[in-house]
Order: C-alpha cells, then structure tokens, then sequence
C-alpha cells in the first residue's frame, strides 16, 4: 500500500545498464551516497541527496516487480521485461534510448540454409522471455513450447535441449562464437523509465515532476 508521506523510491538495474543510465541520473539531479559507487558495499538501499528520494539496486527484472507492487515507485528496466510481465500497474512514459538491443530467435549455422521461419507451425525454444515469446508466435499462429532459462541460452542447442532460442542480441559476437544464427527479430528492446500507476494517481506533484526531470536529462545527455 502507497503511503502519499512515505520516501518516493527509485530502482534501478544492475549491471551494464546501471553504467549507461547514471549519467541520465546524475542529469536529473539525484545524487547517490558515496556508498552506491562503492563494489564492496552489499547493501541494495542507498540515500540520496533528496531527502525525499531514496534508490534501490535491483535485477532488471525484479525493479519491474518493485514498480508494479508499488515497492518502488519509479524504476529503470529493458521493454523486454515490460513485455513479458505486462504489468497493468505500470506506465512507461520516457524511452531513455538505453542499452540497446534486439530479442531474436536464433538456431545453429547447420539448420539456417534448409529452414524458412515463415513455414513453422511449432518449436521448442530456451528462453528467458516464455510469455513473451509464446505471445509472439501465437500471433503467427505458431505454437511455442518454452524452456525457461536464466542464462547461458546458447548451450541450449548444443546439448540436445532445444534447437532454438529466443535471447538478447547486442553485438552478435556470442551467438556466432557459439555457432548459432539470427534468423528473425522479435523486437528492439531499449530501456524505460518506468512508474507505478498509482503512485501517479496519488501523487501526481512529485511523479509528473520525475518525469519531467528524466526527459530534461535525457535531452542534456544527448546535446
């Protein structure tokens, strides 16, 4: 339950798109504690120098999480994890045009010169996304049986477990050292700032204000 005098809370993701989003932060003018920029500081909860706003450090997909149970009421994370919660309690207004990438399908190098996408009727995959990709194929009227996995997706077809997979693409460079092939985009995925709809409703003041602030930062960090 949102408290409208309770801190308002900002998650943000871990990892490489922690590194491409701080600048956009610090441009908003929200300043961590020194202890966030420290690695061997294990706490998750950092102060910042609002009093009125506090940061948490997150998965990419839990901030999603944090965002639509109103744990945190505005957060950071991929389209990719919006489309595959599709949480009604959460709104993305700003695309901060951030870590950017592909989801793609993507099979071994021996399977690409006798396969056509568009004659499949069904397929197993290795995935991260299962409701996203079955979305995606039940859209083509293709039916997808979904291994979930959280990582190391391009061992999938190696093994025997699948011959497909639907993953993140940036480069290429691990699915080619790993013998497999692009054969088809699902989407391009970029990072959102994220809010919870009813922290909008309740305290519209503050939120519209944040909102404001991320696109002022944004335009400032691209000048």
């Amino acid at each position: 339950m949102l408290r409208v005098n309770e801190k308002l809370v900002l998650a943000l993701p871990k990892g490489r798109i922690l590194k491409e989003v701080m600048p956009v932060v610090r441009h908003a003018g929200i300043e961590p504690e020194p202890a966030f920029d420290d690695k061997d500081d294990r706490r998750l909860r950092f102060t910042t120098n609002l009093p009125e706003l506090d940061i948490i450090r997150v998965r990419s997909f839990d901030v999603a999480t944090f965002v639509a149970f109103g744990a945190a009421h505005l957060g950071v994370c991929g389209n990719d994890v919006l489309m595959e919660f599709d949480f009604p309690e959460i709104y993305a207004p700003v695309d901060l045009g951030l870590g950017r990438c592909r989801l793609v399908v993507a099979e071994p190098e021996d399977m690409v010169d006798n396969d056509d996408p568009a004659q499949w009727s069904s397929l197993r995959v290795a995935t991260k996304y299962p409701n996203l990709t079955q979305a995606h194929f039940a859209a083509r009227g293709v039916q997808a049986d979904c291994i979930k996995l959280n990582g190391a997706m391009e061992l999938a077809p190696q093994l025997g477990l699948c011959r497909r997979i639907v993953d993140l693409v940036s480069t290429g460079e691990t699915l080619k050292a790993n013998g497999l092939v692009e054969v088809e985009q699902i989407a391009t995925i970029t990072s959102r700032l994220t809010v919870n709809r009813a922290a909008w409703k309740t305290r519209p003041d503050e939120i519209g204000h944040w909102i404001g602030k991320f696109r002022e930062a944004l335009d400032g960090t691209q000048a």
